[in-house]
């Protein structure tokens, strides 16, 4: 049957008792309905429920790898502290702990325990979504799943791109999905599936009734693409925290939008951005509004570097913007106790606390934790659980092994070669000093006798102090700093392959070493004399050996918005003793 407009009628097969007579449904609505049905039962396994505990908090989450790493709300897991239970539908009760937190952003990753073959949800692309697509959401509403078999609605996407302003705390929602698939309280850090079963978002906010918790048809899900930004440093147990730009923004004529106000601090600053300059896109996207730049801003975390356009007197220019982070450590420090701050009700009427007490809260059972799971966790200042960043740590090291025949050699080392523009140069990095020597550019000295690194040779950002710090890590590895730990992945540069960030401090220097992350190579590093200034970002090109010794044989040095050479090493004279001995490249 089909109505005026072309549409088919969905006809649901019933029975009319006043005449006895019943219509059956249409075939396309039946292949839908097993459509629908088969999306269900694939997602199912991967629907977490959890529970405090005691028995007396919880809410939902979503399994994305088989190791069991799962994804949840801040909010929920808050309520639940370090080490949680979770219900899958094989009727089984999983032990989790907690790995990292987003409080901004009101996202949490948990590991559950047990298995290392989980079931998982596929991850989906948010940024594809558009409204009208169908949607499930799956959880725990009121925490009713106590034989942890979710509860599935069904709706579809009424607005993409939303954003939420904070209310009462730091916390936001920015460029989420709204639907009116119905999200109930304990639905909180479920996931929102797309018609294919890929995950697209964790359900989060709700708009409720003034007098009640109960959904009026308006929910928000952080988009999984915005949570995929932040995975890596979550899997590295941080408090992450999301980026700012350093500077604040208005509408102007014309519904454009302008530079209110910027940080002489700020990295946009040194990179050229000024007051009154107009924002035209911001990574990517193009900029027509001040709520629409936020949005955008939102979904980044602190230190990536992004492209800017902007307009200054009729001439558009463009930028990569290192971006600082939003909050104070001090900020988003972690209160003492089990349970942390709650973020504040979708209509800012005082804290939403978690669903307290489950249907059958006492019929769950009350175990104490393995003994070998309480390794598991770490506490540190500024991490949420510091095991996962050591985890991290020494996966990510493993990309120094082609280096391991330099360790020891921390005598003196002369480096020699020429620069593209036939500037002919030495490096030497003895044990109490540091020198260069150009044939056009200026000499450095740096001792090393207790005193601040400082830039030289002048212009190259500490170029000195960045070979030394190189070297130690070469020599000595991570054991050579004062503090080591992994800082998640970001594309290198803004535009280049993703990487790995370690960073080592070390005195007043603080480098930021890049590991390719799809084969784990070095691929340079940025070292910084101090805070709020350039620094000296020395990228490896390419590779040799020097009879058996890894080390690159090209590398390019840029300080601020000037390359300060591409370097060819020709020869590498090292010496652990008062003996030196010629090193040259066996293959170039």
């Amino acid at each position: 049957m089909k109505c005026s407009a072309g549409l088919p009628v969905l006809i649901v097969a019933f029975s009319m008792m006043s005449s006895g007579v019943s219509v059956a449904a249409e075939p396309e609505v039946l292949r839908a309905q097993q459509v629908r049905t088969e999306v269900v039962r694939q997602a199912a396994p991967a629907v977490v429920a959890i529970f405090s505990q005691d028995g007396n908090g919880g809410g939902s989450g979503v399994l994305i790898s088989p190791d069991g790493y799962a994804l949840s709300n801040f909010h929920v897991t808050s309520a639940c502290g370090d080490f949680m239970k979770c219900g899958l539908n094989d009727g089984v009760l999983y032990d989790a702990v907690i790995v990292g937190i987003d409080p901004t952003g009101d996202v949490a990753l948990i590991k559950m325990l047990g298995r290392t073959d989980f079931p998982f949800a596929p991850l989906g692309d948010s940024d594809a979504v558009m409204a009208g697509d169908w949607t499930y959401a799956m959880g725990n509403p009121f925490l009713l799943a106590t034989d942890f078999q979710p509860t599935v609605t069904f709706g579809m996407v009424s607005g993409a791109h939303r954003y939420q302003y904070p209310s009462g705390t730091f916390l936001e929602y920015t460029d989420c999905i709204q639907v009116d698939t119905s999200i109930n309280p304990g639905n909180s850090g479920g996931p929102l599936f797309n018609a294919k079963g890929e995950l697209i978002g964790i359900n989060g906010r709700i708009a409720v009734e003034k007098r009640g918790r109960v959904n009026v048809g308006a929910g928000y899900a952080i988009s999984i693409n915005q949570i995929r930004h932040f995975m890596d440093q979550l899997r590295g147990g941080h408090i992450v925290d999301h980026a700012t730009l350093g500077a604040t923004v208005r509408t102007g004529a014309d519904r454009t939008v302008l530079v209110d106000s910027i940080l002489e601090s700020s990295d946009a600053f040194r990179r050229g951005l000024r007051d009154d300059d107009e924002i035209i896109s911001f990574a990517g996207r193009p900029i027509g509004s001040v709520n629409q730049f936020k949005n955008i801003l939102g979904i980044y975390p602190k230190g990536w570097s992004l492209p800017l356009v902007y307009r200054r007197e009729g001439q558009k220019h463009q930028i990569f913007v290192e971006l600082p982070p939003l909050h104070r450590k001090t900020e988003l420090a972690l209160p003492s106790g089990p349970k942390g701050p709650q973020p504040p009700r979708p209509n800012g009427r005082g804290p939403r606390s978690p669903e307290k007490q489950p249907a059958t809260g006492a019929e769950l059972p009350e175990e104490k934790l393995p003994d070998e799971y309480k390794k598991l966790l770490v506490k540190k200042a500024g991490y949420a659980n510091y095991y996962f960043n050591q985890q991290e740590q020494e996966r990510v090291l493993k990309g120094l092994l082609p280096f391991s025949a330099w360790q020891g050699i921390a005598g003196k080392w002369t480096l020699g070669g020429r620069t593209v523009d036939g500037d002919s140069f030495q490096i030497k990095l003895l044990p109490q000093a540091l020198t260069s020597q150009f044939t056009k550019r200026a000499p450095g000295l740096q001792k090393l006798d207790g005193t601040d690194f400082v830039d030289e040779p002048p212009g190259s950002g500490g170029l000195l102090a960045a070979l030394y710090q190189f070297k130690l890590l070469l020599t000595e590895g991570a054991t050579a700093f004062n503090e080591t730990y992994y800082d998640g992945s970001h594309p290198l540069d803004g535009r280049g392959p993703t990487v790995d960030v370690l960073v080592t401090k070390n005195s007043t220097i603080e480098c930021h070493w890049y590991f390719r992350t799809n084969d784990g190579l070095l691929v340079g590093f940025d070292s910084s004399l101090g805070t709020d200034v350039d620094a000296s970002e020395v990228r490896f090109l390419q590779y040799t050996e020097f009879q058996g010794r890894h080390f690159p044989n090209r590398f390019s040095v840029r300080y601020g918005d000037t390359d300060y050479g591409t370097f060819d090493l020709l020869t590498i004279d090292v010496s652990a003793s008062e003996n030196s001995t010629q090193v040259s490249p066996s293959s170039q």
